[in-house]
């Protein structure tokens, strides 16, 4: 068996040791006699693993006792519909930072429900750079302003938060979250689909601070209402348990690691480097400049369409998977989550100088 160098944006790389644990776990989890494929989620078995993943989701990213962990379905985007229906009901004014595509996917659910202003937005230079804010941009009396934090597809990332006042922030940190400490009383709403940095697609994981419960319109579905989900400890309905058991290993490989400080430093080295690489390069670059550089995704190109084609090409072949850019932006990118070995940037980096020494 030969491994690859996974680069997709999702679903991602994993640990391989979570993997290997997962492997050996296959058929039974602990002395229960079956995998957790095939555990009820009422048993006293996945109550374990389901408090274990919230107790050390908490204790990694340091959630306050007044914040609610749920373990939800349906992905990030489903949550673009339930944040305006559970919490925009006061005036119904949501305010947005026009980011990329995602933050214009949450607009297109939010107007459904609540009027909603772009107060910022960067579209104009093609979503390469976060753009500036004061208080004084956003509505004073706003249910809540909604940002992506990391931006996929386009490589840029917040580095300041948002002056916001007593408006709530609504996070969404997909392709973020646990790659950088950040204080999560900033937040009223962090929100993340797992596939990047917590575990396999299926899983998406809110934290909302409790007064922004019982907030929710009367015609929410009842999936989608956060005081049901938080009543019952997100066992309501089957959730998605083996997403579920695979997070808490990845947490628990997380905290191996040295937790989320540990792991930022990591992070910015791996990003560090194949930046430097690619401002250093006669043949690649990368789309974006300056600070709001990502360090979980980074896109870069050649300037030559064909150009770009053949190094995709000749990349996979050697074990490189992955690299094409999204099909909005088109080029390359390289997302470098937390599971991403330092040794696979490296390897690509020096994959990169052997490329462009043949051309």
């Amino acid at each position: 068996m030969s491994r690859v160098y996974n680069f997709s944006s999702g679903p991602a790389v994993l640990p391989e040791p979570v993997l290997l644990r997962a492997r050996d776990e296959m058929l039974e989890y602990k002395d229960s006699g079956m995998s957790v494929m095939e555990m009820s989620h009422r048993t006293k078995a996945f109550e374990d693993i389901i408090y274990g993943a919230e107790k050390l989701l908490r204790e990694l990213m340091g959630i306050p006792d007044d914040y609610k962990v749920l373990f939800l379905q349906g992905g990030a985007s489903t949550q673009f519909a339930a944040i305006p229906l559970n919490i925009g009901s006061g005036s119904g004014i949501v305010d947005i930072i026009g980011t990329g595509m995602w933050t214009s996917k949450a607009k297109a659910e939010a107007v459904k429900y609540c009027k909603v202003n772009v107060v910022a937005s960067s579209e104009d230079k093609i979503f390469t750079y976060i753009p500036k804010t004061e208080r004084k941009d956003f509505t004073p009396d706003a249910d809540y302003v909604h940002i992506c934090w990391n931006n996929t597809i386009y490589g840029t990332r917040y580095t300041d938060i948002p002056d916001t006042g007593s408006v709530p922030l609504v996070a969404d940190f997909s392709s973020a979250i646990l790659s950088q400490e950040i204080n999560v009383s900033d937040f009223g709403i962090i929100f993340a689909g797992a596939q990047k940095n917590i575990g396999p697609a299926g899983l998406t994981v809110v934290i909302v601070r409790e007064d922004l419960i019982g907030k929710h319109r009367e015609d929410t579905p009842t999936m989608l209402r956060y005081d049901i989900q938080a009543s019952n400890d997100s066992l309501y309905n089957t959730p998605p348990t083996y997403s579920i058991y695979v997070c808490k290993l990845v947490l628990e490989w997380l905290k191996d690691m040295g937790g989320v400080k540990a792991i930022e430093k990591i992070n910015e080295r791996k990003a560090k480097a194949f930046y430097d690489h690619l401002d250093s390069s006669e043949m690649f670059r990368a789309t974006v400049t300056g600070k709001d550089r990502s360090i979980m995704n980074i896109p870069f190109v050649t300037g030559n369409d064909e150009l770009d084609k053949k190094f995709i090409y000749e990349a996979d072949r050697a074990g490189f998977v992955n690299l094409k850019g999204h099909r909005s932006v088109g080029g390359m990118r390289a997302s470098i989550y937390n599971a991403m070995p330092e040794q696979g940037v490296y390897s690509l980096i020096e994959f990169m100088r052997d490329f462009e020494r043949k051309k």
